[in-house]
């Protein structure tokens, strides 16, 4: 009688006391998500890492988080100082600290301060999947490409308009050059050099 191959992702259990608030909050996020800002506000890669975590907690498959840690780490951690900052820093966090947004909201975009410690410390506890890079360089193709064409340029979902608020961001490149553009630079510059630290760091 042989026995079972044993699975490359194996479920790691974690703690429920982890596992069940995250999803709890995940559920709650949702619909006041989407009531407000509408389903393509969900194409943001910070929202898309919310659910990969979530996946990962239950399934303890590497690759999910792994891919958030090249794809939106670096950006989360950056979120967190300019919200120590008061929002004034780069300005991600802004928003968190104007009365028009109401407060449940702010409280529910809180999520930013957490997410990158779960990220962490699935990295800790599990390692680093290798294959992170590739599969969030497609990835982020799809989703940008998704932003792009499903939800108003006004709301420049993931910048697929320019670096910064609104459609006006950029104006130098035509919308289908500047895009293409930043699909070949994204991975290049942004995801590259994560991911080789990433495999310095965290076992495989």
């Amino acid at each position: 009688m042989t026995a079972k191959p044993q699975s490359k992702d194996p479920i790691p259990a974690y703690p429920l006391w982890i596992t069940l608030p995250y999803t709890l909050f995940v559920a709650v996020l949702t619909p006041f998500y989407w009531l407000r800002y509408g389903p393509g506000n969900f194409l943001w890669f910070s929202d898309l890492a919310l659910f990969a975590v979530l996946i990962a907690l239950w399934t303890g498959i590497r690759l999910f988080y792994s891919m958030m840690a090249v794809g939106v780490l670096p950006l989360e951690l950056a979120w967190c100082v300019d919200f120590a900052t008061g929002g004034r820093f780069i300005g991600l966090a802004a928003y968190m600290f104007d009365p028009k947004e109401p407060l449940h909201m702010r409280l529910l975009s809180g999520f930013h301060l957490f997410l990158p410690v779960f990220i962490l410390f699935m990295l800790m506890r599990q390692g680093y999947d290798r294959r992170a890079f590739k599969a969030q360089t497609v990835f982020a193709w799809v989703v940008l490409l998704a932003s792009y064409w499903l939800t108003p340029p006004e709301k420049n979902i993931n910048w697929v308009h320019g670096l910064g608020p609104g459609p006006e961001a950029q104006k130098v490149l035509s919308p289908g050059t500047y895009l293409g553009l930043y699909m070949v630079l994204l991975p290049v510059v942004a995801y590259l050099p994560v991911h080789l630290v990433l495999k310095r760091l965290f076992r495989p």
